[in-house]
């Protein structure tokens, strides 16, 4: 008993003399731990990683790697792309990046992009060749399946490169900016997740793309103002109602000529074009297509000759459906993989379709959520899924039958497990964490059993900072709803003492949600807590992560249900004696901007100090895929949207309100702050404002760091 004791005196002495977590040690951590960037090899037997400016390959069989190529002997050769000095052309940051490597499908080659330029290197021998040298970008390239040529985009039009001849082909002639061949428009990657817009046929003979003329949609004037004379950056945006971008469907050979296109339907107002590409006998096409407030889809098999489209599947939802992945064929070419909400209890799970849809069998059930489709390993008979079961709380890796049996969690340890999966799935990393345990990776057969430790835990920051625990706890909302929260106490809390909280939010649909058991490492909510808070963050309805019904209770109403969800979570912070009930603060960003800003003028008594970022405040002024999915269009639901807007609540103002949105953010617009702002204003009541001149959604860089001392501040004299 005494040894115990001592060990526990020598344990809090230890702990007493690392450092408080500030704002200098927070801009001075890294960040990580959701993976290892490993490429592997389509063969599934190594993988490719980055070591500097060198590639490596490791080969898990003997869990040794070896230099390959140095990659800066490559990027000497790029021609350098002009600085832009025109316009903005605004294309989604989800558009198109990739990782800038592509294997052939034998894996004998590698494509690498470096600097807008091409280069194929051959894996044999470590050899390469330098595609393109232009002074232009050629974006998004992939090779053929069968590896001698590539495809890519330059500007607004597609081109082929046979390698072997060194000859190029341009596919397309008619490319602006606002009929984009092979490029989608800025909604549709940024809430469907679309991120490149044409395909290779399985033959390597042709190439599939969509055509986005987006002329029919509205244009945001955005201004850059940090020049000396104003430069006009417009962008088209469609907001909840507008007109969406008119999408075709082509084909074209690879070696050139004429695009045939395919009735896709409707796409301004009606339909919502959410995958693509071959059916793997290149003689048929898929498409998935949504109508517009997505709450039915349809997979549809176009056949290339004759042009008729036929119906695979279709699925319906009283509220909406949501987009999980894409169509992954097995080797027949007659089946493939989908996952779906569809069956009981609206959780995700995959299902095996045939291609004339007339078989369907649902390989995983249960009260859980499949994650991701990993790989599949057709020889042995099973595919590998992450998912969140046992708990919605972690993440863990399972193979299961291509038949539904035999299912089988590979991953133990308690905790976040992020896999990084070979091909075949005969290997996988898994970089594991829990609040406990900072991220380590381990290589690991596809049988779970687990080969060694690729990548050890960096302890450095949990030796050095003292990194406060974190508790997962349980509460009920208003209507008992079973919620949990994440609690982090201040330095040197006292029992009895009522501390200050600041509540960090989300709380928008069509994201998990927020509550893991993973590592928090060194964060803002820890130099909060430092300086003297309690750091407080809820679940509400409305996330993913525990079955459709848990979802669907904010349809029409978004900003209600997760406002009384968090109002109840601070309700239970109360409860506990621990929180003072007259100095709650709230902040966010995106959502998280739309619900601190919800939160003062709709719960005014509860919270007295937001910070609210980029804030969405009437979602008449949000795109229109993500908006009228959840709150349907504005015709058909006025009051809706009258009712959720914040800017005529904004005479409820009582506390202390700090708002803060780059001028030219390309996704939540400048003019939702400012249609609250002059309500503010128009209402006498006084808040605060920062204003910052980038162009994207969020705050970056150097100014990211004074923003944060800019909330430290704010929450200091308003809360302590």
């Amino acid at each position: 008993m005494q040894k115990w004791i001592a060990g526990l005196l020598v344990a809090a002495a230890g702990f007493a003399q690392k450092q408080p977590i500030t704002l200098a040690a927070l801009n001075r951590a890294g960040r990580g731990g959701r993976g290892v960037g490993a490429i592997w090899l389509p063969a599934g037997n190594g993988f490719l990683q980055r070591a500097g400016a060198s590639l490596e390959i490791y080969n898990p069989a003997t869990r040794t790697s070896k230099p390959f190529l140095a990659l800066d002997a490559l990027d000497v050769f790029a021609v350098s792309v002009p600085s832009e000095d025109g316009a903005t052309d605004w294309t989604n940051r989800r558009a198109g990046r990739g990782s800038g490597f592509d294997f052939s499908a034998d894996g004998k080659q590698l494509l690498y992009s470096s600097g807008g330029d091409l280069f194929l290197i051959h894996m044999d021998t470590a050899n390469w060749d330098q595609l393109t040298r232009t002074p232009v970008a050629e974006l998004d390239a992939q090779l053929s399946p069968d590896g001698r040529q590539v495809a890519f985009r330059r500007g607004w039009d597609l081109y082929t490169l046979d390698i072997a001849a060194k000859r190029e082909t341009r596919l397309t002639r008619d490319g602006t900016e606002t009929l984009r061949n092979g490029t989608p428009d800025w909604v549709y990657p940024e809430e469907l997740e679309l991120g490149t817009a044409f395909w290779w046929s399985p033959d390597s003979k042709s190439v599939a793309y969509l055509q986005f003329d987006s002329s029919v949609e509205p244009v945001l004037p955005h201004a850059d103002l940090l020049r000396v004379r104003a430069l006009y950056e417009p962008q088209r945006y469609p907001q909840a109602g507008e007109n969406n971008a008119q999408v075709h469907l082509g084909v074209v050979a690879a070696t050139g000529g004429p695009t045939r296109w395919y009735d896709v339907g409707d796409t301004r107002d009606s339909f919502l074009i959410a995958r693509a590409g071959w059916i793997p006998s290149s003689h048929a096409l898929y498409v998935l297509r949504f109508n517009r407030v997505q709450n039915h889809d349809e997979l549809l098999a176009i056949d290339l000759e004759s042009g008729r489209p036929s119906t695979i599947f279709e699925e319906s939802d009283p509220y909406w459906i949501n987009l999980g992945g894409d169509i992954r064929f097995l080797a027949d070419g007659q089946r493939f993989l989908w996952t779906s909400q569809r069956g009981e209890g609206g959780y995700r799970h995959i299902y095996l379709y045939s291609l004339d849809g007339k078989q369907v069998k649902q390989l995983t059930k249960g009260a859980w959520e499949v994650e991701t489709i990993e790989a599949v390993d057709e020889a042995a008979g099973k595919l590998y899924y992450t998912s969140d079961e046992p708990t919605h709380l972690e993440r863990h890796l399972y193979s299961i039958g291509l038949d539904g049996s035999g299912k089988k969690q590979l991953t133990r340890e308690p905790g976040t497990h992020n896999i990084s999966m070979s091909p075949t799935g005969k290997f996988y990393l898994d970089t594991w964490s829990s609040l406990t345990e900072p991220p380590r990776t381990v290589l690991a057969s596809g049988d779970g059993v687990t080969l060694g430790v690729y990548r050890a835990p960096d302890l450095t920051e949990s030796q050095q900072y003292q990194i406060l625990p974190t508790e997962i706890v349980k509460f009920n909302a208003a209507d008992g709803t079973l919620l949990y929260g994440r609690l982090i106490k201040p330095a040197g809390f006292v029992e009895g003492k009522k501390y200050p909280v600041v509540v960090s939010v989300y709380g928008g649909p069509g994201v998990g949600l927020p509550i893991h058991n993973s590592w928090p490492g060194i964060n803002i909510d820890q130099v909060l807590a430092h300086k003297g808070y309690i750091v407080w963050q809820c679940e509400n309805r409305g996330g993913m992560g525990r079955g459709h019904a848990f979802e669907t209770a904010i349809y029409h109403q978004l900003g209600v249900t997760e406002l009384a969800d968090q109002v109840a979570g601070v309700q239970y912070l109360i409860s506990l004696g621990i929180a003072d009930p007259a100095r709650i603060g709230i902040h966010g960003w995106s959502y998280g901007g739309f619900m601190t800003a919800n939160a003062l003028l709709n719960a005014p008594d509860v919270f007295h100090a937001g910070f609210a970022g980029a804030p969405v405040t009437n979602w008449l002024n949000y795109d229109t895929i993500y908006t009228e999915r959840y709150m349907g269009l504005p015709k058909d639901n006025p009051d809706a949207y009258r009712t959720t807007a914040l800017p005529p609540k904004a005479v409820n103002l009582k506390g202390k309100l700090l708002l803060v949105h780059n001028f030219e953010d390309d996704n939540v617009l400048f003019q939702n702050s400012l249609q609250l702002v002059n309500a503010l204003e128009l209402d006498g009541k006084q808040f605060e404002y920062m204003l910052y001149p980038q162009k994207s959604h969020g705050v970056t860089g150097p100014a990211a760091q004074q923003m944060n001392q800019l909330m430290l501040d704010f929450f200091d004299r308003t809360l302590q």
